[in-house]
């Protein structure tokens, strides 16, 4: 896994000249690399975009899905180390901002230098910790869970096909997103800036602003209406954020 140009688990939609900050996409659960297509296309090419392909999914169901977010970090951040030779920042939603946060926190801990910023999004800070077994439900309860989030896209859930090869990575995820276990540390030195939206069940605001303590670094909150994923409905003002911290980057 230090192939530059791993398409495996790097899907790198629009190559950014040399000197571009990077910002590195993580899917939600049950999510792939294709969810941050227009986010790669907005950006491009002052920030080149790299959205991460987890196992079990899509062209890579076949493999078995990382079970624990530690390991999947584990991994991520073997895969990224090759890419670390300009600015990285790292984005993820709901169960990748966890993930993001590890990977952060792999990062600055092996090379001694923090990432460019961390920017999660849909999720309370990794100390908040909440009692959730919605991985332990049948297919329709974990199903029922998934529509009222909204998470899938629309034409999967109505494809019974498709369904039932996207259920295995959707229940591995929310397995691993819901058994995540914080482990205290050192803080992170990097920016972080959080979007969240007002009414989303799994992260109140003040579980957002909790993000703050993990860094020392300056912090920032952008508060949305909406539900969990908030942020199909504000991607214009999400896109003006990410671009303004990312292009203030510069290649040292």
């Amino acid at each position: 896994m230090t192939d530059h140009d791993n398409g495996l688990w790097v899907r790198r939609f629009h190559p950014a000249p040399a000197g571009a900050p990077r910002l590195v996409c993580l899917p939600h659960a049950g999510g792939s690399a294709s969810f941050f297509f227009p986010v790669s296309r907005a950006l491009s090419p002052a920030v080149e975009v790299l959205s991460v392909q987890y196992p079990g999914r899509q062209d890579r169901r076949q493999e078995p899905c990382v079970p624990t977010i530690g390991e999947l970090a584990r991994q991520v951040t073997d895969v990224l180390r090759p890419w670390t030779d300009r600015p990285l920042a790292i984005f993820g939603h709901s169960m990748g901002a966890t993930l993001g946060f590890e990977v952060a926190r792999l990062l600055e801990a092996e090379t001694g230098a923090p990432v460019a910023h961390l920017f999660p999004s849909g999720r309370r800070a990794p100390s908040c910790r909440r009692h959730e077994t919605v991985h332990l439900l049948d297919d329709e309860g974990l199903l029922a869970d998934v529509k009222k989030l909204s998470g899938t896209n629309s034409a999967i859930l109505g494809d019974p096909d498709m369904l039932r090869a996207a259920l295995p990575a959707i229940r591995s995820d929310y397995r691993a997103a819901e058994t995540y276990t914080y482990a205290d540390g050192p803080k992170l030195t990097c920016p972080v800036t959080v979007f969240t939206g007002d009414a989303d069940p799994k992260t109140t605001v003040d579980e957002a602003k909790a993000w703050a303590e993990h860094t020392t670094g300056p912090f920032d909150l952008h508060v949305f209406p909406g539900g969990h994923f908030f942020l199909a409905s504000h991607q214009p003002a999400i896109l003006r954020t990410l671009s303004a911290a990312l292009t203030r980057t510069t290649v040292g």
